[in-house]
């Protein structure tokens, strides 16, 4: 109940924003305004949500994302694309391009294309600026109302959260923050046809429909978040049929996709967020069903590799890692797992090698520059060390813990003033923003801080006065 609250608290503040600054006309909610109330949302967003950042998670669901976006076109916003670690099963697209997948929508999805399809529909209500259209309709007309929505919307599931979305429709029954079904059908279309495009069969959006349903049934005593705010599947359902129906010629032609890379994302997911006991005996599960292709069983094998890992079991997280590896020779990926985990089995040279590997193979690959660059802080290569950090860092600039081994290698370097400032960006992207003010004041302060962090660090200060006034 004390995280319930933090959420609701932060989100009241947020709508707090949308009311005071935003609606000021009954048809008043900007492009501009929205990008606004993005920025209020990141913050929010950082400082309530438990997310899946790591560099390879970042890059596998933000490359699905552009992918979408290649084919939809220019966009207002820049998109983010983000997984919060909770169970439930949800999605939801809220102001100016941020799109949030919970864990547990990811491990009901079985290809990647069902991710896409998830992916494709949220896009598409941003890209015709359905929720906001709600509001510039008038249908959202208190603060509170909004505010009880938006928090509920963000939360997930749970008695309380029901209470919370049944409290606001009590509240006022014209309440828009769930999508009519003329907004589903043009967000469906949308992705149906972007599917198309891209080569990938839309018959995956009647299966995670299907999904979708079988969750809804299995839950009867509990709909999930997701379908209060995507409404009457069963509709959507009967509307994609009759889309497959007619262009069933044309998907015939489609192949199959290779789902090497979204079972590598799912199973690091899971491994993560799922209970240990319960995750091993859903992969024994795959391993020992006779109708399980090479493919599944030997991503059950990785998921395992990764979930030994996690519980410190480093001879048998290598052995299953070299297994999956022998077995898919040319996913390089599966080199940067080998390298973390030999990291945090204490082989150092062997995963100095490993990485080394990896990232020369593949210098896209942040995953690989950033636990790269972990081994040689270790090794204490901070030359070599700092290089990589700042190349994860022009492509990744959100992201915290890049900052905090940036502040290591300053440490290590023995310039404090620096590496104040890099904790402080640690702190600020980690929604710590009384934290992260100290440390920027005290860096602009000191001597020897680089004058270019000292003018970064005064202008955060002034980022986050900004939004605090706001809120």
């Amino acid at each position: 109940m004390k995280n319930l609250a933090k959420k609701l608290c932060v989100f009241v503040l947020v709508c707090t924003l949308i009311n005071a600054n935003c609606l000021t006309s009954a048809n008043g909610f900007s492009i501009g305004e929205e990008r606004e109330v993005g920025e209020m949302l990141v913050f929010a967003v950082r400082s309530s949500f438990p997310l899946f950042n790591d560099p390879d998670i970042y890059q596998y669901i933000n490359g699905l994302g552009q992918q979408v976006l290649k084919v939809a076109g220019p966009q207002y916003f820049d998109f983010r694309f983000s997984i919060i670690n909770d169970k439930e099963f949800n999605a939801f697209s809220a102001f100016s391009g941020m799109i949030f997948f919970y864990a547990g929508l990811i491990e009901a999805m079985n290809s990647e294309n069902e991710l896409v399809a998830v992916m494709a529909h949220e896009i598409g209500h941003t890209v015709k600026r359905h929720l906001a259209s709600s509001i510039e309709k008038g249908k959202v007309v208190g603060i509170g109302t909004l505010a009880l929505a938006l928090a509920s919307l963000a939360m997930g599931g749970g008695v309380a959260t029901q209470a919370l979305l049944s409290g606001s429709m009590a509240a006022n029954q014209s309440l828009g923050l769930h999508f009519s079904r003329l907004n589903e059908n043009e967000a469906d279309l949308l992705a149906y046809d972007w599917m198309k495009i891209m080569g990938r069969n839309p018959v995956a959006m009647e299966k995670m429909l299907e999904t979708m349903r079988r969750i809804t049934r299995y839950r009867s005593n509990k709909v999930p978040q997701y379908l209060l705010t995507h409404p009457e599947p069963e509709a959507r359902l009967d509307y994609v049929d009759s889309l497959l129906i007619k262009d069933k010629e044309e998907l015939s032609k489609f192949t199959k996709g290779d789902d090497f890379s979204f079972l590598r994302f799912k199973y690091r997911i899971m491994s993560l967020s799922h209970d240990a006991s319960a995750f091993r005996s859903f992969l024994a599960e795959k391993i020992a069903d006779p109708h399980s292709s090479q493919l599944n069983v030997m991503m059950a094998k990785y998921g395992l590799s990764q979930l030994d890992r996690e519980e410190s079991n480093f001879d048998s997280s290598l052995k299953l890692i070299e297994e999956v590896i022998n077995a898919y020779p040319d996913k390089k990926i599966l080199l940067d797992d080998k390298g973390v985990i030999e990291f945090a089995a204490g082989k150092t040279q062997n995963a100095l090698k490993t990485l080394t590997k990896a990232y020369q193979e593949n210098p896209g690959d942040l995953y690989a520059a950033f636990s790269l660059a972990r081994v040689q802080l270790n090794l204490n290569n901070l030359t070599e060390a700092e290089k990589l950090l700042k190349i994860v860092v022009s492509e990744m600039p959100e992201y915290a813990q890049v900052y905090y081994e940036l502040g290591n290698v300053k440490a290590n370097q023995k310039k404090d003033g620096n590496s104040t400032y890099y904790l402080g960006k640690s702190y600020f992207y980690s929604g710590k923003t009384k934290l992260a003010k100290q440390m920027f004041k005290m860096a602009a302060e000191k001597k020897d801080t680089d004058v270019i962090f000292k003018n970064d660090a005064l202008e955060n200060i002034k980022t986050i006065d900004r939004v605090a006034k706001k809120l």
